[in-house]
């Protein structure tokens, strides 16, 4: 995966912080809850794809881990990504999987953890409870892992999408060896989102989908 286009699932961000990097929904470890024997070694290509954009900020929505728990083998994947980008100032908006992430990241003075992170006005957060309450005028999230299907070549295919719902931005999961869910189930996963009418769909290259109507039978 050395040349996956993981910019395309990310975005850049100028900040006041400088320039700011934000991906969502890692899932380091994934393999283990997946019944995979081969590692895939994700991390370390994330790690690389990091230290080439070379950001001032690296704002991470949550999902750091697959597995619920820290087993050893959770914490040495996480130890060594961390190993990895140690130079540069981390931002992690804890999500529903990152119980225990502290045992971890209590090593590395450069990661910080929180519930939602506040940068000029925008709202940084994971996306499965419900909202600060604090100003902002948008918001960018993740957790429910976007994707729309699309006919492509005569066929349907599911791909990952960025979807906006008003001022919210739901970035797809950066790992390419997770599939996306259709945004209509997932939606449902977000408090604050889940009586949304309709939404926005964008490919990571910037190509404008449309409009999807959400909670509406199929």
């Amino acid at each position: 995966m050395e040349n996956f286009p993981y910019e395309e699932l990310s975005l850049e961000l100028k900040t006041s912080s400088g320039r700011t990097l934000v991906l969502a929904d890692p899932h380091i470890a994934f393999e283990l809850s997946r019944g995979l024997r081969v590692r895939t070694k994700f991390e370390k290509s994330l790690a690389e794809f990091i230290k080439d954009k070379d950001p001032d900020l690296v704002i991470i929505l949550g999902d750091i881990k697959e597995p619920l728990g820290m087993s050893r083998f959770v914490k040495k994947l996480l130890m060594e990504f961390f190993s990895e980008i140690v130079e540069y100032s981390i931002v992690i908006t804890k999500g529903n999987h990152d119980g225990k992430i502290g045992e971890v990241t209590k090593e590395f003075r450069n990661v910080n953890v929180v519930s939602h992170f506040l940068l000029d006005d925008m709202l940084f957060l994971h996306g499965h409870q419900n909202l600060p309450e604090v100003e902002f005028e948008k918001a960018f999230l993740g957790h429910i892992h976007p994707a729309i299907s699309l006919r492509i070549g005569g066929n349907i295919r599911k791909v990952k999408c960025f979807f906006k719902v008003r001022d919210f931005l739901i970035l797809p999961t950066i790992n390419p060896y997770i599939e996306g869910f259709d945004v209509r189930e997932g939606i449902k996963m977000i408090p604050f989102l889940k009586d949304s009418s309709s939404g926005e769909a964008f490919l990571g290259d910037g190509t404008y989908i449309g409009k999807v109507e959400l909670n509406r039978k199929a």
